[in-house]
């Protein structure tokens, strides 16, 4: 898969934008805060449907602009495509594919894919849960329409669930007829996301392992464990079987409703489920050293390129945004080795980072090869 080029008007400080990418390296370079970020996050927008960042769609947008659009057009196995996103301040985005309307964000997701790298990635291990769902997350939704699909659902359901335990103690005979609908449904969902991350994480281990025993020349042995909320003391295997989860999770969500109107928040789902990850045994967020912890970071993100490409049957565009500057000589070499031969799209204040390499240059929201 290959990302052509890139049109954007009014992004961030980006005014208007016409950037050609080659099939290869590509370096946007330039000095902080001149855009380089905004054009990466506008490039994985349209693959993800969010933003990296975390920005909410109004911050996107540029100043005094009524909406932003950002175009990508790519290559994929098959032909030459376009999708255009267009976001607005308080309006439902609008989505285009090869100039036909879609109705629905995961009617997108997945038919441009891209695997990004920021420094935050190299957090990952050592940050709270929440970094490693989403992870799982936007690795899983390019790969799987359902998996968008039953998380928007879910974090749907979640949103009415949690309402409810709020008003309980004023309303609780509502609480009482209307609850264990709410919980099924939760379920339900929970479920079918749940069994995904850990099918996942089931193919993610080997490429993993690998990735992070070429590093450290085969001395420490990482592993990968998907850990459910109220599933500690469950054998792993249970996640190899939909409608067993299924009951764990019912049984979870409808046994202890005193418990959470005290909590006043939902204490049981997928929304709270975490990734263990371990080297030679030893939990790595406590125990692994800053550059283990990095290494592992770096492998998983390999590994997410890695199943992008044995589940499509195409490489996805590599998206790095300041890594280099964040590894040192040997992780960076390790790095270049491994996404060689792909398109790599990468932010750097060095325009000479690596040779043979299309560079532009940013300044100000505006790209000059």
């Amino acid at each position: 898969m290959i990302c052509n080029r890139i049109t954007v008007s009014d992004f961030r400080n980006i005014r208007a934008a016409d950037v050609t990418f080659s099939e290869g390296v590509n370096i946007l370079h330039g000095k902080n805060a001149q855009g380089k970020t905004n054009l990466l996050e506008a490039i994985h927008l349209v693959s993800v449907g969010r933003s990296f960042r975390g920005a909410k769609e109004a911050e996107m947008i540029g100043f005094d602009a009524p909406f932003s659009t950002v175009s990508v057009d790519f290559t994929d196995a098959v032909r030459r495509q376009n999708l255009t996103l267009r976001i607005f301040r308080g309006k439902k985005r609008q989505i285009e594919q090869n100039k036909v309307k879609l109705t629905k964000m995961s009617e997108m997701i997945g038919q441009y894919r891209t695997v990004l790298f920021c420094p935050e990635h190299l957090s990952i291990v050592k940050e709270g849960p929440a970094l490693r769902r989403n992870f799982l997350d936007v690795a899983i939704s390019q790969l799987r329409p359902m998996y968008l699909h039953s998380l928007q659902r879910y974090n749907q359901i979640l949103r009415e669930r949690n309402q409810l335990i709020k008003n309980a103690a004023e309303d609780r005979h509502t609480f009482d007829s209307t609850v264990e609908f709410w919980s099924l449904q939760l379920a339900r969902e929970a479920a079918v996301i749940a069994t995904l991350r850990c099918e996942y994480l089931t193919k993610a281990k080997d490429y993993v392992k690998e990735s992070f025993c070429e590093m450290t020349a085969g001395a420490e042995i990482p592993d990968l464990c998907y850990v459910g909320a109220g599933f500690r003391e469950l054998d792993a295997e249970i996640y190899t079987d939909r409608e067993a989860v299924e009951r764990r999770y019912t049984e979870l969500l409808t046994t202890h409703y005193d418990r959470e109107i005290a909590a006043g928040m939902t204490l049981w789902g997928i929304h709270r489920d975490d990734m263990d990850m371990t080297i030679n045994g030893h939990a790595a967020r406590s125990f692994a050293s800053q550059g283990q912890q990095r290494s592992l970071s770096l492998a998983l993100k390999l590994a997410e390129g890695e199943i992008c490409r044995r589940e499509t049957g195409e490489n996805p565009v590599f998206l790095l945004d300041d890594v280099f500057s964040e590894l040192d000589g040997s992780r960076r070499e390790y790095l270049c080795d491994k996404i060689s031969g792909k398109q790599i799209i990468i932010t750097s204040c060095e325009p000479n980072l690596i040779s043979d390499a299309k560079r532009i240059e940013v300044r100000a929201g505006t790209f000059t090869e």
